[in-house]
């Protein structure tokens, strides 16, 4: 088994209740994740509830998209917590935290995954690691993010 933990920060030009709409409601999630790019023909389906704890999002797409679903399990206005589980190409779990502070410019948001990687994966990591497979798309995510609470109000 291998562990991993890959964080990245930005600070975005709005405020902390903004940011927090964002990432609390999975709908929001394909104008910023730089991952929604993989297959623009995925499918998604939303559960639970619309935002907050509880809700649901899961997908299906091409063999870069993969399959899996995400649930948020934590909300509070500084802090919004995921589980993610990928069903294909590779089985896994691990946790997205999103960790909100206002400052000076904004709000600092720091994106973290965690999460360990068994069998193939797992020998894998020891030669190509995480911070190299997803660290550049968490940054591209955090621009999206940015350039979204820049504009007008994406949320209605």
């Amino acid at each position: 088994m291998t562990d991993y933990q890959v964080s990245r920060s930005a600070v975005l030009p709005c405020d902390i209740g903004r940011v927090h709409a964002l990432l609390d409601d999975f709908h929001q999630w394909p104008a910023w994740s730089p991952w929604e790019e993989l297959d623009p023909d995925m499918s998604r389906t939303h559960s639970g509830a619309e935002s907050g704890v509880g809700a649901r999002y899961a997908w299906s797409g091409n063999k870069r998209a993969g399959a899996g679903t995400m649930e948020i399990i934590e909300s509070r206005p500084d802090h919004v917590e995921v589980a993610l589980e990928f069903l294909k190409p590779f089985k896994s779990r691990s946790t997205v935290s999103f960790d909100l502070a206002t400052v000076a410019d904004g709000t600092r948001l720091t994106w973290t995954h965690t999460g360990s990687v068994t069998g193939v994966m797992g020998l894998m990591l020891r030669f190509y690691s995480m911070e190299k497979a997803i660290a550049p798309d968490m940054e591209k995510g955090l621009a999206k993010l940015a350039t979204m609470a820049a504009g007008p109000n994406p949320i209605a």
